[in-house]
Parts: C-alpha cells; structure tokens; sequence
C-alpha cells in the first residue's frame, strides 16, 4: 500500500538483580509504546538469554495493568554476559551472534535494555554490532553512571531506614553498640542516605578510609557523654577481610578494642524486594514513557536519565564501565559531620 509505514515492534528486556520499579518501567515503555505510538511490543524472558534463546511473549496493553505496585519483574531476569565466551562440547559458542539473529529475524526496531552498569555495558556492546538500544538505569545502589538517581534506589532506603529505626529501640534497651550492614557494591549512597536517615551514629563508606581506632574512640566517647548505645551502618563495600562480612569484622573490631557488647545485623536481599515506594513508581514510568518517546524519534544508542531534575539522554558509550560513587566532598556529608556523625576517619 502506497504511503504505509510499518508499526515500530519493540522489545523490552530486565537484566541484573531484580529491583522495585522494574515493572513500573515496563509498564512506561509498553504503554506509551502502545498507546500513544501504536508501536507492537514484545517481552523476553530472564534478561539478556532471552534475546539469545530467542524466548519472548506478545505484551498487550491488557497485560501492562495492575503491575504498577508489583515488585520484581514479569519478565524475569538473570546476570548472563552475552559478550563472555563459552564453551559448548567442543565449540566456543558466541552468543552475541545469535542475539543479532534473533533480533533481525524478529524485525524489531529497538530493544530498551532495563538494568545497572552491567546491562549498560552490554547495551552498549549491542549497538556498537548495530542493533538500536535504549537502555534505563536501575539500580538499588545507585552507581550508574550518567543520571543523578536510578529507580530502586528511594524503596531501597526506605526499606533500610526502617531497619535501623527497629534497632535503635533493641540498642537502647541493651545498651549495646549495633552494626547493620547495607548494600550497595562499592557505592556508599545507600548506606549514607539510610544511615542519615535512621540516625546512624557512624557510617562507614567505600569511599572513604576508615580507621577502626577512630570508630571505637567515637563509641567510646558517647558512652562518656551518657549515650549508652551507638548504631554503627556500614556500606557492604568497606575495606574488609574477604572471609568476614563487612559487619562482623567491624563488630569483633568494636567489641575487642572497647570490651562494649556489640551485635551485627545483615540485611541482604531484604532491601531489594516488595513494592516500590511512589517516587520510584513515577520515576521509573517516567523512564520508560520517555524511553518510549526516544524510540519515535529514533534517538538509539543511548540511556535515559535524569539531570538537574530534567529527563534526557547520554550515551551509551559514556556509561559503561563507569560507576557514579559518593563524592568524599558531598555537601551532605559535611552537613552530616557538623552533626556529630562520624565517618570513621577523623583521627586519620
């Protein structure tokens, strides 16, 4: 027919850890894809083997309501790098190969690529080969490079709050020093925010060198003021033994230097599930309505973000193997010290 042009088909993948938001990002992309650009939208399964294995589903406009809330991901994830070579019987297999395949066969126009640093990277990799990407940044410890927040990371600091807030009450009963360890790889953002938050007394970053001396002078010195608990958050990726976890070293630390009885919580995949809290909601429908809309105007090879509280894009090639860690000079946490906060390196 003269004058026809060919409804978009689209596919969306969710790559990594899971998060709260995932589905809200989803449901962003398929329904303004749908809805205000008639475009046909398919779903692959378990991230980025679902574009190898060339195993997807139809996402009808239907199927896109009532996940708002829900968290995890309809689509499933897994942490598989296409771009790591394997061996299959006696045959390197190499599977970027058969994405491209697959993607071609499907006669897709783009596929929006929903994950963390690492899901960037390979984004990035797959328009290098040629194929039109679009990537959304996700991620509780909000290090992606390139975008001031990423979705998951406000549900997660709420999740990690109200657990501080819960050991505040057994710290102050026992008088004991607890240490709760938070997420985050080797970004301190959660467990600044959570620990500021939920009044941490001391808050230990990757970004910042601590000394444990420092630590144990500051508990020490609030039981002298009459302070008889201290709550201690420490970011999962300190300096730390590798046979120990961040807590439990901090924790024998603590108690052999100051003889002060001291009990280590670890919260783990806890921070990661449930329901998103309504700013991540929004945050990530604005990432995949706006995914959606540089689709139409055929803006790939890039990553949505949001800057100075304004949405845009940045290359994908800008994002990959970069993280987005604390700035040691973050007005935050000058504001934080001025409070009494230690971070663990006053004496160094």
């Amino acid at each position: 027919m003269v004058g026809y042009v060919r409804p978009k088909k689209i596919g969306i993948l969710t790559a990594g850890g899971d998060c709260p938001g995932l589905n809200a990002a989803i449901r962003g992309v398929g329904k303004t894809a749908i809805v205000e650009y008639g475009m046909e939208v398919i779903g692959f399964n378990a991230g980025y083997l679902g574009l190898i294995n060339n195993d997807f589903f139809e996402l009808k406009e239907s199927q896109l309501s009532g996940i708002l809330t829900l968290g995890g991901t309809i689509l499933g994830t897994s942490r598989e790098k296409p771009y790591k070579m394997i061996k299959s019987g006696e045959e390197d297999q190499h599977k970027p190969e058969k994405i491209i395949q697959n993607y071609n066969d499907l006669g897709l126009d783009c596929v929006v690529c929903i994950g963390g640093n690492g899901t960037m990277k390979t984004a990035n990799m797959l328009s290098k080969e040629g194929l039109n990407v679009i990537g959304i940044p996700k991620t509780i410890d909000n290090d992606v490079w390139g975008t001031d927040v990423t979705f998951g990371f406000d549900s997660a600091v709420q999740i990690a709050t109200d657990a501080i807030d819960r050991l505040h009450t057994t710290a102050n009963s026992h008088q004991r020093v607890m240490i709760i360890e938070i997420m985050g790889h080797h970004a301190g953002w959660l467990a600044l925010y959570s620990g500021l938050a939920g009044g941490g007394d001391i808050i230990l970053l990757p970004e910042l060198d601590y000394n444990i001396r420092s630590v144990c002078k500051k508990i020490e010195s609030r039981y002298e003021e009459n302070k008889p608990y201290s709550i201690v958050v420490v970011a999962e990726g300190i300096n730390h033994p590798k046979n120990k976890t961040a807590a439990s070293h901090i924790g024998e630390a603590i108690q052999t230097y100051t003889g002060i009885e001291t009990r280590e919580t670890i919260l783990g995949y806890i921070q990661r599930g449930g329901s998103p809290t309504p700013m991540d909601r929004i945050l990530a429908t604005q990432y995949g309505a706006y995914a959606a809309q540089s689709i139409a105007e055929a803006n790939f090879g890039t990553m949505v973000a949001i800057k100075n509280n304004k949405l845009t894009t940045v290359p994908l090639e800008d994002v990959g193997g970069k993280l987005r860690l604390v700035d040691t000079d973050l007005p935050l946490i000058d504001k934080a010290r001025k409070m009494g906060v230690s971070f663990g390196d006053e004496f160094l």
